[in-house]
């Protein structure tokens, strides 16, 4: 997909994946590696009908007991659903927008049957996805929703994002306790990214704007509705993060917090990454990598 400068790769065989985001050939998020067939490498995808964990892949739901796929290695819980893992269907294609396809037809894991869908639109400043998923089935589901992008960060990469508090979690990553919003650091103002320590957390109340302003000169303002929180990875020392709106908190299939979307209904969440060039791109060759 192209439009303008802006140039973006999608693999519905790979979860319905974003192999890749760039603006005249400096990627705007990491690019996955030719050939690769694991989600985990793509540039971002789609999380449906949950998004991150659920405590050992164990849920009750109106009197019956579920136990999901322990899908994410030798991790104990389940994770980001399982529309990342599956094969979409492009039912729509264009050169500045696409649409993608994917049913689940409800099984033991899962209460009933959904169908989620995806739309890609390019703009020559923008990228623009929105997800939905309707319950298809003939009783009431729960459904979350969410976006997993990896962003890349040089040296002075900055992030500024308002939140109103945060869920710190315990070794294996499901939340714990509340927190003030700058207990893991202070992002109100444009912080550095890059760091030593692992943030893997639910920030609550955000106000549904992020921004990431590089060291060379691209500012991407990342807007989202229908996203109760906005889950950020910043790994240790790493040269991407990943900034992932969300529509609840990690278990919140388990802790009361999961939307629940009677026969017929549709949830949906929005994302739009908006470029600018604060002080123009750099060539191609001047790529973060």
């Amino acid at each position: 997909m192209r439009a303008g400068g802006l140039e973006a790769a999608l693999s519905p065989a790979i979860g319905g994946s974003l192999l890749g985001l760039a603006l005249d050939g400096v990627d705007l998020l990491r690019r996955a590696p030719d050939g690769a067939g694991d989600p985990l490498a793509m540039a971002s995808f789609p999380l449906v009908p949950y998004a991150n964990r659920i405590a050992d892949g164990r849920f009750a739901f109106k009197g019956a007991d579920y136990q999901l796929p322990l899908n994410f290695g030798d991790h104990p819980h389940s994770i980001h659903g399982f529309g990342w893992q599956a094969s979409w269907t492009a039912s729509e294609t264009g050169e500045t927008s696409t649409r993608l396809i994917h049913e689940h037809r409800g099984e033991a894991h899962w209460p009933s049957a959904y169908r989620a869908e995806q739309r890609v639109t390019l703009t020559p400043s923008q990228l623009s996805i929105s997800l939905s998923a309707t319950n298809i089935g003939y009783v009431a589901i729960p459904i979350g929703l969410g976006f997993h992008p990896y962003f890349l960060a040089d040296e002075a990469t900055t992030l500024t994002f308002g939140a109103q508090g945060l869920w710190l979690s315990t070794p294996d990553m499901l939340p714990d306790a509340q927190a003030p919003a700058d207990a893991l650091g202070d992002w109100s103002s444009p912080a550095i990214v890059r760091g030593t320590s692992l943030v893997d957390n639910a920030y609550t109340g955000w106000d549904g704007t992020a921004v990431v302003q590089r060291g060379d000169g691209v500012r991407l303002t990342v807007t989202a509705t229908g996203a109760d929180c906005l889950h950020v990875y910043r790994p240790p020392d790493s040269v991407d993060f990943c900034l992932e709106p969300v529509s609840h908190m990690p278990d919140a299939i388990n802790r009361d917090g999961m939307p629940i979307l009677a026969p017929g209904e549709t949830a949906s969440l929005s994302m739009t990454i908006a470029i600018d060039k604060i002080d123009g791109a750099l060539p191609k060759s001047a790529a973060i990598a």
